[in-house]
């Protein structure tokens, strides 16, 4: 009896620390390291809103996010604050060295060019936080360290400028396609309106589906619409408080999420296998082969050269085919999208391009030489990439106290990046920084920028975008060859409503009269 007295009290007791230990660590989470960050912040210079328990600044944010959304805005209206409507607030009430609150989770501020060099140069120390929106990023866009760069040296040989030129015929045809679509449309009247929207999501889908899966490309676009809703899903998330372990509940979005996770990565893997058979039978990739098949030799050469560890597993490629989706998909279209709205808001800027481009291509097929060569073109798209940015955040975390030029950030803090905000900074482009003016690209990037880091579509340090090269030839070509045929021109019902999603794209489509030349 005495016995089972002293078994039962140190269970008991064990059971009563396990309990304490819950709830301090609940506390910890829900209340004390918040505060102990935010003091640590505000020694270090950077102000904001005294934390809230648990929800943050969310709440407010939401709010602020359904006022801005729910209305249209004027052509020439600044559109920065209905993009990222709290961030904006909180950069005008506690300037460009403050924080918010995702949850318990503080979010400094990034916006200084020297800061902003530290960070994206050191990308060992600020990897991206896995909170919330790391659900919709996998592969090369998701990993770090020695992983990044064994997926990134083999995934380097299929955007090197010959993989590039093998797979512009496959641009070419998706971008005919389309505006044959458009020619019909426009006959025998010579004009028509229609939503630009829906044909530049579709063209950067087909021309990147063409391009990684070549002739299997019609299972691509199967596999990115099935990817599109997980997007769409996984977007739900970023407006909410992160729970750790939330993603293992029973509930229908997490059902259905991990129904399409499972559904695309059997197609991915069909897919996958097929083109590794291709190779085994001997099919010239240099020649013909599309961005996977360019992927899977290189993944084979790594292999039989320094071992299987060295190379990628069948769920590393379905991940970083994924990664091209979102990164090359989404970017592209909103670039597409976003350059034929400035063209037909500023029509000299539309017939400027339209010259050059004749004077290079006349009615013939725009080559690959003869892309790079487009300086107005160039200009042109890099003033949208400025003033629309497509990629309109990023975010880092500290793993540890990392002591930087101008302060210092406590381990656990998520880094905001809004390259959107930066890209429309008066401090660091002028007071011209709300018009688009292609000319400030005239002499190239270095010279627009005045040598700071404040442009940043495609990232900056180690890290810079794989596909920049990629996505510029397809929205190079893009415009040649809608140029060619048609000028553009905004709607009556065009409604101006740049939405952040996935990436900057407008919320009520572009409606668009074109009309042949």
């Amino acid at each position: 009896m005495i016995e089972i007295t002293a078994v039962r009290k140190v269970f008991l007791i064990g059971f009563l620390i396990l309990i304490l230990n819950w709830v301090w660590r609940a506390v910890n989470w829900v209340w004390l390291r918040p505060k102990r960050l935010e003091k640590y912040l505000k020694k270090q210079g950077f102000s904001g809103n005294s934390y809230r328990v648990l929800m943050g600044d969310i709440s407010e944010s939401n709010k602020m996010d359904q006022v801005a959304h729910s209305l249209p805005l004027p052509l020439t209206a600044d559109f920065v604050p209905r993009m990222m409507p709290f961030l904006h607030h909180t950069v005008l009430n506690h300037g460009k060295k403050c924080f918010t609150w995702y949850g318990p989770y503080p979010n400094v501020t990034v916006m200084d060019p020297e800061t902003l060099r530290e960070i994206m140069s050191r990308h060992e120390l600020f990897p991206k936080p896995k909170i919330g929106y790391q659900v919709f990023l996998s592969g090369l866009l998701n990993h770090e360290g020695p992983t990044w760069s064994k997926h990134r040296s083999i995934l380097n040989p299929a955007f090197r400028i010959d993989s590039l030129k093998s797979i512009l015929p496959a641009f070419n045809s998706s971008c005919k396609e389309m505006l044959e679509e458009w020619e019909k449309l426009a006959s025998p009247k010579g004009t028509v309106e229609l939503d630009a929207w829906t044909y530049c999501h579709d063209v950067a889908r087909n021309m990147l589906a063409r391009a990684s899966f070549g002739d299997s490309y019609k299972d691509g676009i199967n596999i990115f619409q099935i990817h599109q809703e997980q997007i769409d899903l996984s977007l739900q998330t970023i407006r909410s408080v992160y729970i750790p372990g939330s993603k293992f509940l029973p509930t229908k979005f997490n059902k259905r999420l991990r129904e399409t996770e499972r559904d695309m990565r059997a197609m991915f893997k069909a897919m996958i296998e097929t083109k590794e058979k291709e190779i085994q039978r001997g099919r010239d990739t240099n020649k013909n082969g599309d961005l996977l098949c360019s992927m899977l030799a290189s993944n084979t050469k790594q292999i039989k050269e320094q071992g299987p560890a060295s190379g990628l597993s069948l769920d590393d490629l379905i991940d970083d085919c994924k990664a091209f989706y979102l990164a090359g998909q989404s970017v592209t279209a909103s670039l597409f999208v976003w350059t034929l709205v400035a063209l037909s808001q500023h029509q000299e800027w539309q017939n400027k391009a339209r010259d050059e481009i004749s004077k290079a291509f006349g009615n013939n097929e725009p080559g690959f030489e003869g892309l790079g060569h487009l300086k107005v073109v160039s200009m042109i798209l890099h003033e949208v990439l400025r003033f629309y940015s497509p990629a309109y955040f990023t975010c880092r975390i500290t793993n540890q106290e990392v002591k930087l030029e101008r302060f210092s950030l406590p381990e656990g803090v998520v880094i905001t990046i809004p390259m959107i905000l930066v890209h429309h900074d008066p401090d660091l482009w002028g007071e011209d920084v709300k018009q688009f003016k292609p000319e400030r690209f005239v002499n190239g990037v270095a010279s627009a920028t005045k040598g700071r880091l404040s442009f940043l579509p495609f990232g900056s340090g180690p890290r810079t975008c794989i596909g920049q090269n990629f996505s510029m030839l397809q929205a190079k070509l893009f415009v040649a060859k809608v140029l060619q045929m048609f000028s553009v021109e905004l709607s009556p019902s065009y409604t101006h409503a740049p939405f952040p999603a996935a990436t900057t794209f407008p919320q009520h489509g572009v409606h668009l009269i074109i009309r042949k030349v």
